[in-house]
């Protein structure tokens, strides 16, 4: 059975310890979920209120950027295939965006039964206007430089890679 992680003196804890006052976890690999939790919610909390002037949701603006590197229309289960949030009732998320009319829905050419999801003009000009912000969420990371973030990417996909 693995001790409980508490090496350092409590004047010494820094980080998550501290960040949750909490000074003990079962093992490192507890300490490292926890802070890969909530770093995660850290960073949506920040995200969000850089796009909070443009009055949509991170997952409104996840969709938006989906289907503007699409280039074309999908369908809902194509934009939750590929959001970041698969929880996300996409559905109601798209007839959100389509009544602020920043997408628009159209029967699919292909098969009558489905309907294509597209970005409209205005949803194009409200990414274009948050793309002006894009240094600002990059500046969410700056304690990191490119070795870094490049180190953090590959851990984290490593920690979702098949076992």
């Amino acid at each position: 059975m693995q001790q409980p992680v508490n090496k350092e003196p409590a004047f010494l804890r820094m980080g998550i310890d501290k960040d949750i006052n909490q000074y003990q976890f079962r093992n490192n690999l507890q300490r490292a979920s926890v802070n890969l939790i909530f770093t995660s919610n850290w960073l949506n909390e920040r995200i969000k209120n850089i796009i909070d002037e443009a009055d949509i949701t991170t997952q409104q603006y996840n969709i938006l950027r989906i289907l503007r590197g699409n280039k074309k229309p999908l369908s809902t289960l194509q934009i939750r295939e590929r959001m970041l949030d698969k929880m996300s009732d996409t559905s109601r998320i798209v007839d959100r965006l389509v009544k602020k009319g920043l997408v628009a829905k159209t029967t699919c050419e292909t098969d009558k039964r489905l309907v294509d999801i597209c970005i409209t003009e205005a949803g194009l000009n409200l990414l274009a206007q948050l793309d002006s912000r894009n240094q600002d969420i990059d500046n969410v990371l700056n304690n990191l430089d490119d070795e870094e973030a490049i180190q953090l990417s590959k851990l984290l996909d490593k920690i979702r890679e098949k076992q």
